[in-house]
């Protein structure tokens, strides 16, 4: 018999109806695995998006008090769609009620709350997740898999970003994105913590660190009321508000294996929309991956391909997950297929029992480069990546 998994989503904003969407596409994409996800409550202050999740989505209820979602009896799993700022209320929370909690990143609104999640988790005993989902694309899946049989041979360098647009326009207002008592660190703990993760994931752990900053938009219209997303707009006349964390992040940083690699994440950029990308370089091959292009790699294996360079690789059924979507090759998937992916195992190991990965452990080594950045930014100098436990 199918499994039945009770789903509470705090927070239904477009990530929250993202992972909503994901649950329900789980018994048809992956009718092997026979998990059978129930929307059964959503905490969301804003009535229209309450109702649309009632009335569309499917959810038995909603509520305005988040609190109600974390105690509901038939809540197994947590789901932390929230401005940053309430990640850690409610996750802690979550875990002490013994639930499964998932969490999207950058799991607390600076690296110590995320250490303090991180705790309550380990002393709970709960499964946890973190939304790093670029690391469930097919083709950047099948690049771990290619690193960890050695095919690249000794690993040398790692060139990764996250350039966004969706800063790049003066008169966006005010959000909460852009202050630091609402959002924490600004594109540190958003796009950043992606670029870090995935860097993780592919080459292993980070020792130190040397980083600059930069906020290029620095005061924004203030939101009118019923306003304050970051795609809202104001115009030149409205009152302006200072952006209080930074818009521009990179890092040169050493690897525990003895690669050299350069982190970067901006969100007023123009030009990349959505370029969270990386290249990688070793003794015997190299690759290169970029989300705008999610169904398309380059990869070069001299040993292994006929040509003296790069060549495309597209994604197919042959390649991790794809083909539970679409058969053959070159036929696309998208953004939200890899959160389907991502809600897929992550509910398979909270049935299961198991660890998860990506889960707080892993936003916790985020957190500790993020953590060595920030004081590289107050020394101006290389910064060792140190444990950052929740007392520190």
């Amino acid at each position: 018999m199918p499994r039945d998994v009770g789903i509470g989503v705090v927070g239904f904003g477009w990530m929250g109806q993202t992972h909503s969407r994901a649950y329900r596409n789980i018994p048809v994409y992956f009718p092997e695995r026979r998990l059978r996800p129930r929307l059964v409550a959503v905490a969301e202050p804003e009535p229209r998006r309450a109702r649309l999740a009632t009335d569309n989505f499917g959810f038995e209820e909603a509520t305005d008090d988040w609190r109600r979602v974390v105690e509901h009896p038939d809540v197994d799993v947590v789901d932390i769609t929230a401005p940053n700022a309430l990640h850690e209320a409610v996750a802690v929370a979550a875990a002490e009620a013994g639930k499964a909690v998932f969490c999207e990143k950058p799991v607390g609104i600076a690296p110590e709350a995320t250490a303090a999640i991180a705790a309550a988790a380990t002393a709970a005993g709960v499964v946890t997740g973190a939304g790093y989902n670029y690391r469930w694309a097919p083709l950047v899946q099948w690049t771990k898999q290619l690193i960890d049989e050695g095919r690249f041979g000794e690993l040398t360098h790692y060139r990764g970003r996250f350039f966004s647009m969706y800063g790049r326009d003066r008169l966006g207002v005010l959000s909460w994105r852009y202050l630091q008592s609402e959002a924490g660190y600004g594109t540190l703990m958003d796009l950043m913590s992606h670029t870090i993760d995935m860097a993780l994931y592919l080459f292993g752990p980070i020792t130190a660190v040397v980083a600059t900053k930069e906020t290029f938009v620095k005061r924004r219209p203030l939101p009118r009321p019923g306003e304050g997303t970051h795609y809202d707009r104001g115009s030149p006349d409205d009152p302006t508000g200072e952006v209080t964390n930074e818009d521009y992040v990179a890092a040169m940083v050493q690897f525990a294996n003895g690669a050299r690699g350069v982190l970067e994440a901006d969100r007023s950029i123009f030009g990349p929309q959505s370029q969270m990308a990386f290249e990688i370089n070793g003794s015997k091959g190299a690759a290169a991956w970029d989300h705008e292009k999610l169904n398309q790699m380059k990869l070069y294996l001299p040993d292994e391909t006929p040509v003296d360079g790069f060549v495309e690789v597209l994604s197919g059924e042959q390649f991790p997950h794809h083909g539970n979507f679409v058969p053959g090759g070159g036929n696309s998937i998208g953004y939200e297929d890899m959160k389907t992916i991502e809600a897929v195992e992550f509910l398979q190991a909270v049935v299961d029992r198991r660890p998860f990965h990506p889960g707080f452990d892993d936003a916790l080594a985020v957190a500790e480069v993020q953590d060595a950045i920030v004081r590289s930014w107050k020394t101006q100098s290389w910064e060792p990546v140190t444990p950052l436990g929740a007392d520190r």
